[in-house]
């Protein structure tokens, strides 16, 4: 009998395996079998992973009873997000470490795009997804990368300001008391402080522009001991290389002591797209960093290194220097991306342009997460169903990645040795587009 024969049923093993040490960590034996139907229904083929679908494959015979055991455990057991996510780290992260050493941990954020104002989170804010503003819920997430593969280790809804105050919206969707608002870049903090306790191994800090412009993010990172490589907007002023502001004036022996940097009138810091474009041509460099789909990613940076200048006049000492990184593609008018970067001094550019693309890794998963696994299909309003239907979404993903990792490169949701049974004639899901009337 040959290997590809024998795969299938090891497969089933490993998955079977894999969801019985997971759902042990949810807490009571009788949410074993919820637990690993959900996160089957969700690996299984299928258009939409919310609860009434996937009860229709699993239990075609008897989906209303299938569904409310579902929905049972999703939206109300009371079992902890973060054990079943540290439960699937010790299986995935292993597999991860077989093929090369943790490169970095990447902040994001992802939205799901949502119609009415009552499920948790929903409000008008940036929605990544559609490239603007919409009517969305956000979460933030915090990744671990090695080279070749991630996996998301924490995963949290940011509420806004007009949730986190509203104490009728809050009691019905389930918020609880000790979640107050935080900006997205404080719950990055939270997250990385806690993988850290869990002793996951550390890499370099990656984020966009959301989270790297905001001085106290960084400066909390550096203060953990974390280096960075950061996204920043064009605005952000720094001091020119080889300058920095000036020390607080002397004490002449009278009131209180001086501490307080001071600012040269003719020597202000700038803003960092002035200060690209008075770089001389030969600081820009063509680098390839990456072999496309196509053709090798290529464009033009330039790295120096700078001192940020953000209210330095309320410090009494210089912020430390560090790299900024310049992307300026040569088909562009003007610079495109900007990174600080707390790396050694020494550090290659190539090094650096490396990390600063490396976030593009962490795009398959959100990728698979939504299209294949339904992250965004969860249709419930409060925020226990949409943590825990985000954490089996994630843990199934999981074994996913440590397949790829161990075993098959190519394996992907839907494609796995799992059938599903046919739906019950005439089946049409709740969330599914209405097909067109033809005339």
């Amino acid at each position: 009998m040959s290997s590809n024969t024998r795969a299938p049923g090891a497969q089933q093993k490993r998955l079977a395996a894999y969801l019985d040490s997971l759902a042990q960590a949810a807490g009571h034996a009788d949410r074993r079998v919820p637990f690993q139907s959900y996160c089957t229904g969700l690996l299984l083929p299928g258009e939409r992973k919310s609860v009434e679908p996937m009860a229709a494959r699993l239990a075609p015979d008897n989906v209303r009873r299938m569904h409310q055991s579902l929905h049972h455990f999703v939206a109300d057991a009371p079992w902890s997000d973060e054990a079943v996510l540290d439960r699937a780290l010790d299986t995935v992260l292993p597999a991860m470490l077989g093929q090369g050493p943790v490169v970095a941990w990447v902040v994001d954020d992802t939205g799901f795009p949502k119609k009415g104002q009552h499920s948790v989170g929903v409000t008008r804010q940036y929605c990544g997804q559609m490239g603007k503003q919409e009517n969305c819920r956000v979460a933030v997430s915090l990744s671990v990368t090695t080279e070749a593969s991630s996996m998301p280790v924490a995963f949290q809804l940011y509420l806004p300001e007009v949730w986190s105050e509203d104490k009728t919206r809050r009691r019905k969707a389930g918020v609880p008391e000790e979640v107050s608002f935080r900006t997205k870049p404080q719950i990055a903090l939270a997250q990385i402080r806690r993988a850290r306790e869990r002793g996951i191994p550390e890499g370099v800090i990656l984020t966009d522009a959301g989270y790297g412009t905001d001085t106290k993010f960084r400066t909390e990172l550096t203060e953990m001991g974390m280096p960075y490589v950061v996204g920043i907007m064009s605005s952000v002023s720094v001091w020119k290389p080889q300058q920095m502001p000036q020390p607080a004036k002397k004490w002449e022996g009278k009131g209180r002591p001086t501490k307080l940097l001071r600012r040269d009138p003719d020597h202000p810091p700038v803003a960092l797209k002035e200060l690209a474009l008075s770089l001389p041509p030969e600081a820009w460099k063509a680098v390839a960093w990456r072999q496309g789909v196509k053709r090798k990613l290529r464009s033009r940076f330039a790295a120096l290194r700078v001192r940020p200048a953000h209210r330095d006049y309320w410090r009494s000492e210089p912020h430390p220097e560090e790299w900024l990184l310049i992307e300026w593609p040569k088909q562009e008018k003007e610079p495109t991306k900007y990174w600080f970067s707390t790396l050694p001094a020494d550090t290659s550019l190539m090094g650096l342009i490396r990390l600063a693309k490396h976030r593009w890794i962490i795009e398959r998963d959100y990728e698979e997460l939504k299209q294949e696994l339904g992250l965004g299909h969860f249709e419930g309003r409060g925020w226990r169903g949409f943590h825990h239907h985000a954490t089996l979404c994630i843990a199934a993903y999981g074994f996913l990645v440590a397949e790829r990792n161990r075993f098959s490169p190519s394996a992907r949701a839907g494609q796995l040795a799992l059938s599903a049974t046919a739906l019950p004639p005439g089946f049409e899901p709740r969330g599914r587009p209405r097909r067109q009337r033809t005339a």
